[in-house]
Parts: C-alpha cells; structure tokens; sequence
C-alpha cells in the first residue's frame, strides 16, 4: 500500500511517503480500504512529539476515516466486503468492566488510531470490526470521514459529561475547529438557550452563526465580560474548552452557579490557575472529556442519518499533499476539517463495491 509514516518526529519532512507492506487483518479486526482521512492536531502532536510521551513509531497517522470494507479477519462475519462505512477512532478491549458498560475512554488499553496503532494516512488499515459503522445515507466518504472523533468528543462532552439541558446557556471556544463546529450543533441540537461563540475573525463567527451560535462574541472583545453583560451577571450552565491555559481561567468566571466546565483539549497551554474558592462557592464542576464510547458514536450517526447533524469541511486534498493539510491546519486560517482524498472518488456518495 502507499502512504505516509512518522518513522521520527519533526517538522513536514517527518511525514515519509513510500510502499509499506499492506496490514492484515487479526482476529476481531476487518481490512478497510481508506476511502476519506480527515485531519485533526492530534496528527501534528505525532509528527512533532509531545515531550513526557512516547509514541509507537514507525505510525501511520490519521484518526477520522471512511472507506470500503476489503477483507474479514478470523472470527469475523460482518459487515460483508464492500460495504462503505466510517471507522470509530478509539480502540479499546472490548471486554473489560469499562468497555462492556459503554464507557470505552475509560478501558486501561483505550487508544487513538493513528497514534496507539496505524490510522488512515495511507490506502489501506486493519481496524477493530466493532467500530465499523454505515455511512449516514447521503453523506460522501470525505463528509463522512469528518465525524468520528470530532463529533463524538463534542457529543460525550456536551451529552454525557457536563449533561447539558434544555434552555441552558453554553460557551463554545474556537468556534472554527471541528470539535466546535460540532458542539455547536449540538447544543442547538440539545435544546440549549443561548449558544455563545469565540472565535479569532468576523467570517469565522459568521460562520459560526449559520451552524446555530445565537450569541458569537466580536474578536478582541473580553468574552467573559461580554457572556455576564449579556446574561445579566447570572453567566452560563456550560464551557466547552480545548484550548486550555489562560483561556481556561477566565471560562470559570463565565459559569453561573452549578455550572460546568467541560474540557477535551488544551492546544494553547496545558496549565492554568484556579480560584478554589469560586469553584466551592458556586458548586462549579470542572469537567474532563476523552472522546466517548462506541455505542454513543451509533446513536450520533443517526442524527446524521436523518440530517440534523452536518459534518463541516473545508478544504479536501489528495493523500500526496497531506504535508501541505498539516500546513492548513496548523494555520488556524480554516472553518471546519481538512481532509485527505485517498480516493479520487471520495468526494462523491458511496455505493458497495465488489
């Protein structure tokens, strides 16, 4: 197969491109050939390096994926070869008192394709059958591939973690990244009052507005002042944060009394200060978030399936350039996924192949 490995961290040269020898599907798993590889900062922290963290190298990157079932490893009886379908991105055991409760991140094997095993970087990957789903039934392979992670970390976040309500307010932070673009939807989706949204320019928060923020807050303006002027001093129910650090700090003086924090990432620093005394006086709940269990990933699908949910891309480029959609990425410039067209036909619906 061709495609692309971090044999080294490092910059854009740290993506190798060449023949690798094709994988084999093991027991329990299926070989599906990579239709769609949407890209997220995940894959930079692989290429990079995270310091204190070791990565398996040689890796194929590439978490979100969508494509055709190839092949069924020993024991495994379906989905039938051909089938289009989109790949959960976390691989548990499947069989520990976490995973057989729904509650997958929480399995002491959890891991990310594309940074605990070999991801979509490249024309073919052996996956777990179980995170083997149908394509929501108008979607193309590259809308498809711009689901798994990003719309389940914003679902777990939103639905499960900080049990968002109907009629409360919430704050999206970088409402131009594809886990916001996906918890914005979903807080309208949720029934949530006011959808406030931060985002770096005007054309971002425009766009933000079209996905349902009632409440985008101008680039500049100090989005914790404005969230209490806006709500009367009373503040939010709900943060939604990965960007961590000072941006952090500031989200717990937007809470309201009872109001969560929920927090999946922390792209700009992973350290912050907190004032101890308004968590205890308000009753505020600081929220962690890893991406969500299986289960939740087919109950999102189908609100894809009937067209409440629209994944968001912006820009798709063929496998060969994904040097340059790391570039993109890393820019912060786009709205929505960049995603990698491992096939020429990846843009259009899918139909089973032989």
């Amino acid at each position: 197969m061709r495609g692309f490995k971090v044999r080294q961290h490092g910059g854009p040269e740290a993506l190798e491109w060449g023949e690798w020898p094709d994988p084999v599907p093991g027991p329990g798993e299926a070989l599906v050939a990579v239709r769609a590889c949407a890209l997220n900062r995940l894959d930079l922290w692989v290429r990079d390096g995270v310091p204190g963290h070791r990565f398996p190298l040689p890796l194929v990157p590439g978490a979100e994926l969508a494509g055709d079932v190839l092949a069924l490893g020993p024991g495994v009886n379906s989905p039938a070869p051909g089938t289009p379908v989109v790949v959960g991105a976390g691989v548990s055991c499947g069989v520990c008192a976490a995973c057989v409760s729904g509650r997958d991140p929480l399995c002491a094997h959890f891991g990310l394709l594309g940074e605990d095993r070999d991801g979509g970087y490249a024309e073919l990957v052996a996956v777990p059958a179980r995170n083997l789903f149908p394509i929501p039934t108008g979607l193309s392979y590259v809308e498809a591939a711009a689901i798994p992670l990003v719309f389940l970390t914003a679902w777990h976040m939103l639905a499960a973690r900080a049990a968002l309500a109907m009629h409360e307010d919430v704050l999206i932070h970088a409402a131009g990244s594809g886990v916001s673009t996906a918890a914005i939807q979903i807080a309208a989706l949720l029934g949530a009052r006011r959808i406030f949204a931060t985002a770096g320019t005007a054309e971002k928060l425009e766009r933000a507005r079209a996905l349902g923020a009632t409440d985008p807050i101008a680039p500049g303006d100090d989005f914790a002042r404005a969230v209490r002027a806006a709500t009367g001093g009373r503040g939010v129910d709900v943060v939604v944060d990965h960007v961590g650090g000072e941006t952090f700090e500031r989200s717990l003086r937007c809470l309201a009394k009872g109001g969560r924090i929920v927090l999946c990432g922390a792209t700009a620093a992973a350290e912050a200060k907190v004032n101890l005394r308004a968590i205890f006086f308000k009753g505020l709940s600081v929220l962690g978030s890893t991406m969500g269990s299986n289960a939740e990933l087919g109950t999102l699908l189908g609100w894809f399936e009937r067209g409440v949910l629209a994944p968001v891309v912006a820009r798709t480029l063929p496998l060969e350039a994904a040097r340059e959609a790391q570039e993109l990425l890393a820019s912060r410039a786009l709205f929505g996924k960049v995603v990698l067209a491992v096939d020429p036909d990846a843009t259009s619906v899918p139909r089973p192949r032989a």
